[in-house]
């Protein structure tokens, strides 16, 4: 839980001279994360690599096992080799990638990783400083005071970078990859993330002085900022993430006589209208000419004693971005997965997934879903109450993490061209694989625990290539395609009772589907 005490607000706008937007940013105050990302690639294919960068970064800092500066180095490693496969089985996404910078705040610091010529500054007490350095070859002769900063702005070269994410395969401590770095954030400070779209087009001083005049109201200079941008022409998407400490103020002014002459006093006079005018026309003009609704997602709470008994009640009420809250009890019925909607147990392993009274196949099941999360259960299976399959997933970009799945059939099975995350998780005793991959899928398996599996603790076939990190292999086989490395694997996974080898022989196993 983060302690500082913040104010924030952020948003992206396309510029005066572009459709879409391939920028996009993400905010999670409660665990002091902010993220700016500007993608490469052009029409769709910028804004796909930015969507999947902010999905697996959230993901992986969501779960806070390690340092912080584990957990941002992974979380980086995850979008940009996620984006690189993505690319390589699109060709309409050929070439993306993305830039971005992020920070998390902790209890009075804050750690920055950065890749690119997105930018993070601080202001305090009267100056700015840049935090992050350009990995361009334009921002690095302005970080060397080769050039100034309006001629590294004009630069014909500016929008060239020699660092991204996404464009060649990394691992979380590759050298000249994420720059990483731990700076202090008093509480009279403020920060700024911001796209190249702003900082091409808006000088360092007038960002301090903008920041500065709107103390105490980020969302107001987060505005002026980006319309700052598109007045000097809009060349670029703009994006613009504003964190204030809660002693951020105006630097104090030198006084002097207020009105010394006529023209003084005139100017005053006209600062006085102009003000008027803008709290008329925000007080009373704006919202009657564009007035905005924002729903707040919903937490719907499922289990003995409340208003909806059953799992799937409580997920025919959810729509995307919605919270699906189980309480604790056993649940025979067979889940299925929706589009955006998080699924989890509210005491983790608190809610247990029986098999279903005469239904076949799985205990839970996603279909063609992107955006799911599934989280905290426990997936149960006995003599007299089988499972053959814990988790099913088909085509579908899911989350899992912090499960439980003891003695099913197969413990997790991934089929198909998506590419899951499965992290945090504990797969034990089950009859055939504790996760099986089949299909051209590379979904990330991250910290899991996969013990005394008979069929294998990972399976992957036809063509699947998962990215294996910090899991806990003891007393099961590991099948990988022959191609895959072995060293890597060993290196960045953990084995007990057998080092992974060449890929075994399949075990055939009958599993009605």
């Amino acid at each position: 839980m983060v302690k500082t005490k913040v104010r924030y607000a952020g948003d992206s706008d396309p510029g005066r001279l572009r459709r879409n937007n391939e920028d996009a940013y993400y905010i999670d105050a409660e665990r002091g994360i902010f993220l700016v990302v500007d993608g490469i690639g052009g029409q769709a294919a910028g804004e796909k690599a930015a969507e999947i960068a902010i999905g697996r970064v959230r993901a992986r800092l969501e779960r806070q096992t390690g340092t912080t500066e584990q957990r941002v180095r992974e979380a980086i490693t995850m979008a940009n080799n996620e984006i690189l496969r993505a690319a390589r089985n699109n060709p309409e996404w050929q070439g993306m990638a993305c830039v971005l910078t992020l920070v998390v705040l902790e209890n009075g610091s804050a750690v920055v990783a950065h890749v690119g010529d997105s930018r993070l500054y601080q202001v305090r007490r009267g100056e700015i400083r840049k935090i992050t350095h350009d990995h361009s070859p334009v921002g690095e002769r302005e970080d060397n005071r080769e050039l100034s900063e309006s001629e590294a702005m004009r630069h014909p070269r500016r929008n060239e970078v020699f660092r991204d994410v996404g464009s060649e395969e990394h691992a979380p401590d590759d050298p000249d990859f994420i720059e990483l770095q731990r700076i202090s954030f008093e509480h009279d400070a403020a920060l700024l993330l911001c796209s190249d779209g702003l900082s091409d087009q808006v000088s360092s001083a007038e960002i301090r002085r903008t920041l500065e005049r709107h103390a105490g109201h980020p969302d107001a200079a987060v505005r002026e900022l980006i319309e700052a941008a598109n007045r000097a022409g809009g060349r670029d998407n703009v994006t613009v993430l504003v964190v204030e400490g809660e002693g951020f103020t105006a630097p104090p002014q030198k006084s002097r006589p207020l009105f010394s002459s006529m023209g003084t006093l005139i100017y005053y006079g006209s600062i006085v209208a102009l003000l008027l005018l803008s709290v008329l026309w925000f007080s009373y003009l704006a919202p009657r000419l564009q007035r905005t609704v924002t729903v707040p997602p919903a937490v719907y709470t499922v289990g003995p004693g409340a208003a909806l008994s059953t799992i799937a009640e409580g997920m025919q009420a959810a729509n995307p971005g919605d919270t699906v809250e189980v309480l604790p009890g056993e649940y025979r019925e067979q889940v299925r997965l929706k589009g955006g909607v998080t699924l989890r147990s509210r005491v983790p392993r608190g809610a247990i997934l029986r098999a279903a009274p005469l239904a076949e196949g799985p205990a839970v099941l996603a279909g063609n879903v992107t955006g799911a999360r599934f989280s905290g259960f426990r997936i149960l299976a006995g003599d007299q109450m089988p499972l053959v399959e814990g988790i099913l997933l088909v085509n579908s970009e899911v989350e899992v993490d912090d499960v439980e799945i003891e003695r099913v059939g197969i413990g997790i099975e991934v089929r198909g061209a998506a590419s899951p995350l499965l992290q945090a998780s504990a797969i034990h005793d089950c009859s055939a694989e504790g996760i099986l991959i089949s299909g051209p899928s590379s979904p990330w398996i991250v910290h899991n625990s996969l013990q005394r599996n008979k069929g294998a603790g990972l399976a992957a076939r036809d063509g699947a290539r998962p990215s294996l990190w910090g899991n806990v292999f003891e007393k099961n086989r590991l099948e990988l395609p022959p191609d895959v490395p072995l060293g890597p694997v060993r290196d960045h996974n953990f084995f007990v009772g057998q080092a992974p080898g060449p890929p075994a022989r399949p075990q055939p196993h009958e599993a009605p589907r």
